[in-house]
């Protein structure tokens, strides 16, 4: 698998990353071992999960199967702290205290000593940005964290996050970014790719399948056995159906037909090569479902294929993101 540098920064990572977000519910440890261990086969080396997935089983799936499984030498373990309001004197959203609390309890999960990766799962207004980006330095410094990224913001917090890093000697700066973005999902062009891109950040994207809707599974009904199908992912799925995302799907059924491969693949492969993309983040309720990501890794779309669902599936733009020559 193809190597790519994360934003700035000297970390090397593999341009697909693995998901973990249905670990430890969904996917068992049996089942998250073979994934794990396809994943690492194939190249892959970057491991995304967070705190909040699973109630933090994720994470404790991932430490025990790199304590038994996979060498934690040849795994670069991200997470993320959502900095959601918890008991206790320290439990303020993202707040110094919190945050560094919240990533304690994930390396205790993980079993390690420090993470390749911290990022902020998402803005929390109700903290002085300041502060949160403290915590970022304070991780690295004591040697929890060696990088730090962020995780659905903004276009302008996205800037703002990363330029107050850069303004001051000694911070922590931020390397990436990590947001929903597929051929369902392009609203992050507006501001969002463009403020990491001018500022040197990776972008990871997640969702990169659209919530699944762009392998076709959905096509024509819902599986009993897909998320679709769950009370609880139904109206995650459901939020990105609307007509234009059924021409957009059937364009990528079109353009996987002419290629000879799975419109899985052909979604992935858009997204993976867009401008400031380093790892789209695939997760995967099973192997099997998983091995389809990863043999996408060969998929290169044609330039007419590309525009044709760049031109399907294109977000509106409007001023002032595209001002009219005057």
């Amino acid at each position: 698998m193809e190597q790519r540098t994360l934003g700035r920064s000297g970390l090397v990572v593999s341009r697909l990353a693995l998901g973990t977000m249905t670990w430890g519910r969904d996917t068992d440890e049996d089942e998250a071992a073979m994934q794990l261990t396809a994943f690492v086969d194939a190249g892959g080396t970057l491991v995304d999960t967070a705190d909040v997935y699973c109630d933090g089983e994720s994470e404790r799936t991932l430490g025990h199967l790199l304590a038994d499984v996979v060498p934690r030498s040849e795994v670069l373990v991200a997470t993320k702290a959502v900095g959601r309001t918890a008991p206790g004197p320290m439990g303020r959203g993202a707040s110094r205290g919190h945050l560094l609390t919240a990533l304690d309890a994930s390396l205790e999960r993980l079993g390690l000593d420090y993470v390749d990766l911290w990022q902020l799962h998402a803005w929390d207004e109700t903290t002085p940005l300041e502060e949160t980006l403290a915590a970022c330095d304070a991780a690295v410094s004591s040697g929890r964290a060696r990088y730090v990224g962020i995780s659905n913001f903004t276009g302008w917090q996205t800037a703002q996050a990363a330029t107050w890093q850069r303004a001051w000697p000694g911070r922590t700066p931020v390397v990436s970014t990590q947001v929903e973005y597929s051929l369902l999902q392009r609203g992050v062009e507006r501001e969002v790719i463009p403020a990491a891109e001018s500022l040197s950040l990776g972008v990871l994207p997640w969702s990169p399948l659209g919530r699944g809707l762009l392998t076709g599974k959905y096509r024509h009904s819902t599986p009993s056995e897909s998320r679709g199908a769950s009370p609880q992912w139904q109206g995650f799925i459901d939020g990105l159906r609307s007509a234009k995302a059924d021409r957009i799907v059937e364009a990528v059924i079109t353009a996987a037909e002419g290629l000879g491969t799975t419109p899985l693949a052909v979604a992935l492969a858009w997204v993976r090569d867009r401008p400031g993309v380093v790892a789209p983040i695939v997760g995967a309720r099973t192997a099997q479902q998983l091995q389809a990501s990863l043999d996408a890794e060969g998929v290169r779309l044609p330039a007419a294929i590309r525009t044709a669902l760049e031109d399907v599936s294109a977000p509106a733009f409007s001023y002032p993101e595209r001002r009219s020559a005057t």
